[in-house]
């Protein structure tokens, strides 16, 4: 019997693990380096939209490995409302300094308080962060903007293309978007356009925590379960905040809760949970039939087409 020798024996060896089926994350992975690594070739000043939450956290990581050993080629933009969650901004500082990426931080209140932005009645601020954004894209004069946002997590985010265009107004029109066959992106614009890009598209919610597990990407305690004082408003689980809540006979209760998606603590609602740990999460979630914004965010709720207006409008 003839042996094979030792280098050829190698040789096969590694062939096969090149071989070998790519996982579904893997393929993920790919996909959004690819999409980061066009944009960065294409486009003169792109911008990574960064609130310290896990789908930003993730983009943020998959931009480090898109460009190591250089650094990441793009600052990141912060619009704040003013309501967000405290230890969500201090994860977010750290997070970006972990990185060494510039974070450019738009105020919310900034704008109320010149008179420019008024306050809603319902407290929320989300709706509120478009005209902060379009005018920070214009100031900059950022062409491409990264966004977390994935089709999994409600129906106008499902027709959203990865190369989302935007008008000179900031603005989305559905029939001006591009087909993207064979994962080949138009980045053509005029001046005063820009782009909004989605490298998470194709992601789910158990994806995001799958990879958050393979990866050991540090998040926001917030994610994981926690004694809270929250109080019940429309269904939903609210942190009590000078936004304004609680109100009338809403009462404040000390449960275990965490947070499946994070945003303005005016709309954000809280689930009733004891994952402590990632795998606990991803079992969580796995069993969930309600997707987090569905389940979680209150101005998703404002009118059937609370998301396809803003987007029209030009926030997202």
């Amino acid at each position: 019997m003839i042996s094979t020798p030792p280098l050829i024996q190698e040789f096969v060896e590694e062939s096969k693990v090149a071989l070998s089926p790519l996982s579904q994350l893997d393929v993920l992975e790919s996909e959004a380096v690819h999409i980061m690594r066009e944009v960065a070739g294409s486009f003169e000043r792109p911008v990574l939209l960064f609130s310290g939450g896990k789908d930003s956290v993730v983009m943020l990581h998959l931009a480090a490995k898109a460009f190591a050993p250089a650094k990441i080629p793009f600052s990141a933009l912060h619009v704040d409302t003013g309501h967000n969650f405290p230890e969500v901004l201090i994860y977010r500082d750290r997070c970006v300094e972990k990185y060494g990426v510039l974070l450019q931080v738009v105020l919310v209140q900034e704008y109320i308080d010149s008179g420019s932005l008024q306050e809603r009645s319902d407290g929320t601020r989300n709706p509120l962060q478009t005209v902060p954004l379009l005018e920070a894209i214009t100031e900059q004069r950022f062409d491409a903007v990264f966004g977390g946002g994935r089709r999994d997590e409600e129906k106008a985010r499902a027709k959203e293309r990865v190369f989302s265009l935007r008008d000179q107004f900031g603005q989305w029109d559905p029939k001006r978007q591009r087909p993207e066959l064979w994962d080949l992106y138009n980045g053509r614009h005029r001046p005063g356009e820009h782009l909004r890009v989605f490298p998470l598209s194709n992601w789910t919610e158990l994806d995001i925590w799958r990879y958050i597990a393979k990866e050991e990407i540090e998040i926001p305690s917030i994610y994981f379960a926690h004694q809270r004082e929250v109080f019940r408003r429309s269904g939903m689980w609210l942190t009590p905040g000078a936004w304004g809540g609680p109100k009338g006979g809403e009462v404040l209760e000390k449960i275990s809760v965490r947070y499946r998606t994070v945003g303005d603590m005016s709309c954000t609602g809280a689930v009733e949970s004891t994952a402590s740990a990632v795998a606990e999460v991803i079992e969580e979630v796995g069993a969930s039939t309600i997707t987090e914004r569905g389940a979680t965010r209150a101005d998703d709720r404002l009118s059937e087409a609370a998301m396809e207006d803003r987007k029209r409008e030009g926030y997202f």
